[in-house]
């Protein structure tokens, strides 16, 4: 019976090849996009699930209640080994790590690499599997590394490099080898090693190797800016946990910390999608609604496509009503065609879906898989969304044609004429109101985006190039540095060098406490602090508001020397820029006052996410901290600057990496997430068009088809081609006008409330939504002049020949 139902609906679709067509395409394009929205959310959901007794395993991050004492992401250094040590009931294990970076070679090939220097706990506490070596002992040695699979391939060519080495170069200058003791196998992106970075996988050390990094001092309660992760034993709660977190820093972090810190476990399930004040579960959210949105719009132009034709398949119900079909046998063969226009509609998707992943992997920055390696979980699910998909298109006029008296039926009269095309134009509202909405928010996510790259961020970006530096943090290694610096300057293509730990569109350097001379100490502020040469402010040409940027041209290096931003100065409670300079102020733990000589300008150092917080910059002589060498280089050929760039770096610095980034790019990895988001709306956007134009166009021939005598007999009667195409026009505009009085409202509180995640931000002014209501409106009725037109045109002779 089944078979005959679909013979039978397949014929019927040959007979009405453009409607299938239009119906088939449409429900495509909605089936592609959210197959691909679905694959990429999935992805992401599947993030961590994978650790081993990931139930059981949570982050430690910080509350403070002063916040800019630490970091959220980050907790005090002996933490989580202290709960392991001392409450063996409750933990199971631990695992915490300080992340660096640092110039690695072997031979001619050197690069700059992330290192993870952590407890040797981490390969059997997350069930990380070695192609080469022991995960048990692998870690447990100074002086030995394990390497990604990819990393093995770049250095030596072979994934078998298990005992072999490659040297590194600690923060001191110092270089010496290590011992290859693991290669990793496959590594799925997770929040363990790929917490400070979701594209590269870092090189693994032991704490055992920390005399050589020189940070034996830093595993100590005062340093809050360690990564720490613990497994409850089962059974355990974290509320448990919490209380004897709050004791430990209680009995044994400084006071100014113990008094401001309040640790709190995240569930490793949840650490990804909860970073960034959930940035990844929000753009999850945004995108699976737009997805729905758009499968939506594609049912609703089914619907309305199979109610419309239904007019013409009157006389066939009756026949078959009065040869005996059931009410029951019309709604499964109603329904058999609609399922079976939903799985074409599948098969074409998957073609769509194959030709179009790699743009998506592309412009979501995730690698999307291809059909020959998903699972057969995917195939199952497709194929079931298709069916529902087809169920839900269907029921509508199934449940309407079937229950027709048979003698209308016959007649080719629908009864029910008045509420079907009232319910018609409801679905055609509730399209136009979704694309309205869709179009509205991709005109304001792009706006903001472009907000975040056309504002004056309070220094020059273009032409900015910033390049990794080695990393010899003594004051040898300043004046080194110092000294390629100026060597650098003199190259005819750079009109600027300077040196630092933090440029800006970065995370910030550390946070220290500071007060006014003859203040309390218990009065100290936390506020931002980064340390840069003196021509940090040249190079990246920050307005001074005060003072100068530690010292004139002319003058040599005084310590004791620091620069405030604008903020900053508020922060400590000075009445303006004027007053604080010459002024002397304290650090904690520093013996010496330091002297106020210059404020800048506010700038945006971080993202917009967050307001400008307060900033003290400190010279690189007095703190010998730097990472970056940032050049200011001739904007007419970037090229060539590059290059001479490079030379003079390989004779200067020969054996060192040579890794630069445009300022630009480092904004653009900023507001990734964002940038996804407009790519997608966009797309998005383009899309819910198409599916309403294939609507439309489908609505408008069959509308033509039924009335084609009615048309000519207005031709008769005197009605102008302009006043034809009127007719058809009309009906549309008013659906318009009733779409944008429901979508406009919506759209406005929705993207207010997503605006109000950004510290910076546009207003929402009424002409981007004139903008979005004229150009949606023309769109639409261009397209029905064009379809209308030439009917207005025909001999209506021909039209009133037509049965």
């Amino acid at each position: 019976m089944i078979q005959i139902y679909f013979k039978i609906a397949w014929r019927n679709l040959m007979k009405r090849k453009f409607y299938a067509f239009v119906s088939i395409l449409g429900l495509s394009v909605g089936i592609t996009f959210t197959l691909l929205i679905g694959t990429y959310i999935w992805g992401e959901l599947q993030v961590n699930t994978d650790l081993k007794n990931v139930e059981n395993q949570y982050l430690i991050q910080s509350k403070w209640k002063k916040p800019d004492i630490g970091l959220e992401i980050t907790t005090l250094a002996p933490l989580a080994k202290t709960l392991k040590e001392n409450y063996p009931n409750l933990v199971e294990n631990y695992y915490g790590f300080e992340g660096y970076t640092s110039t690695i070679s072997n031979g001619d090939k050197v690069f700059r690499e992330d290192i993870q220097i952590g407890d040797a706990t981490l390969l059997n506490m997350y069930g990380f599997e070695l192609l080469y070596g022991d995960s048990k002992t692998a870690l447990n040695q100074p002086y030995t590394m394990v390497i990604s699979s990819e990393q093995a391939i770049k250095y030596f060519g072979k994934l078998d490099c298990f005992g072999k080495s490659l040297t590194i170069e600690s923060n001191s200058g110092q270089k010496k080898s290590f011992m290859i003791t693991g290669v990793l196998g496959k590594v799925n992106t997770n929040s363990v090693m790929n917490l400070l970075s979701d594209t590269r996988i870092p090189i693994l050390m032991s704490f055992e190797s920390s005399k050589f990094w020189g940070i034996e001092k830093y595993f100590a309660w005062n340093n809050p800016y360690n990564v720490g992760y613990i497994e409850l034993k089962n059974g355990v709660k974290p509320e448990s946990v919490a209380q004897v977190m709050s004791k430990l820093i209680k009995a044994n972090a400084p006071e100014n910390i113990s008094a401001n810190l309040q640790a709190y476990l995240v569930p490793m399930k949840n650490v990804y999608l909860e970073a960034n004040n959930g940035i990844v579960k929000k753009t999850i959210f945004t995108l699976l609604f737009v997805s729905l949105f758009i499968l939506l719009m594609a049912i609703v132009n089914f619907i309305n496509m199979s109610i419309g034709n239904s007019v013409t398949r009157l006389k066939e119900i009756g026949v078959r009503k009065m040869l005996g079909s059931e009410k029951g046998q019309l709604i499964r063969q109603f329904l058999a065609e609609s399922i079976l226009i939903s799985l074409f509609s599948l098969l074409i998707s998957l073609i769509f879906y194959e030709v179009f992943q790699p743009f998506f992997g592309e412009m979501l920055h995730k690698k999307m898989p291809s059909l020959l390696t998903v699972s057969s979980y995917f195939y199952l699910f497709a194929v079931l969304f298709a069916v529902l998909i087809g169920l839900l298109s269907g029921i509508y006029p199934a449940f309407i044609l079937s229950n027709l008296p048979s003698i209308d039926s016959l007649k080719g009269k629908l009864k029910s004429i008045k509420e079907n095309i009232f319910f018609r134009r409801l679905l055609i509202v509730s399209q136009f109101t979704i694309a309205l909405f869709v179009f509205v928010g991709a005109s304001i996510i792009s706006k903001q985006v472009n907000y975040f790259f056309n504002k004056d961020l309070g220094y020059q970006k273009e032409a900015v190039v910033t390049l990794s530096v080695p990393r010899d943090w003594s004051p040898v290694g300043v004046d080194k540095m110092e000294r390629i610096r100026d060597e650098m300057a003199k190259l005819k293509e750079v009109s600027q060098v300077s040196l630092s730990y933090d440029i800006p569109a970065g995370h910030g350097g550390n946070n220290n406490a500071f007060y006014k001379m003859g203040q309390d100490s218990t009065q100290a502020v936390y506020v931002q602090t980064i340390t840069t040469d003196e021509k940090y402010a040249d190079a990246y040409q920050i307005p001074m508001v005060a003072g100068v940027y530690f010292q004139r041209k002319q003058e040599g290096f005084q310590a004791g020397k620091i620069v405030l931003n604008e903020t900053g100065i508020k922060t400590l409670g000075f009445k303006n820029p004027t007053e604080a300079i010459g002024k002397e102020i304290r650090i904690h733990y520093y013996p010496q006052p330091f002297t106020i000589v210059g404020v800048t300008k506010d700038f945006h150092i971080a993202s917009m996410h967050k307001a400008i917080s307060p900033l003290v910059f400190m010279n690189v002589k007095d703190f010998t901290f730097f990472r970056y060498l940032s050049f200011k280089i001739q904007p007419n050929n970037i090229a060539q600057s590059l290059l001479s760039i490079e030379q003079k770096w390989k004779t200067l610095m020969p054996g060192s990496a040579f890794e630069y980034t445009f300022i630009d790019d480092t904004l653009q990895k900023l507001y990734q997430s964002e940038i996804q988001l407009k790519k997608a709306s966009q797309v998005a956007t383009i899309l819910s068009i198409i599916i309403v134009l294939l609507g439309i166009l489908g609505m408008v021939s069959m509308s033509i088809a039924r009335r084609t005598k009615e048309l000519g007999i207005r031709k008769v009667l005197g009605a102008s081609s302009i006043s034809i195409v009127m007719l058809f026009l009309k009906e549309f505009i008013v659906l318009i006008a009733i779409a944008i009085a429901i979508s406009f409202p919506i759209g406005i509180i929705s993207m207010n409330h997503w605006l109000t995640a950004y510290a910076y931000r546009i207003q929402l002014d009424w002409q981007t939504f004139l903008t979005v209501a004229l150009g949606f409106s023309l769109i639409i009725a261009i397209f029905v002049c064009l379809q209308t037109f030439k009917t207005a045109l025909e001999n209506p002779i021909k039209s009133l020949k037509t049965e």
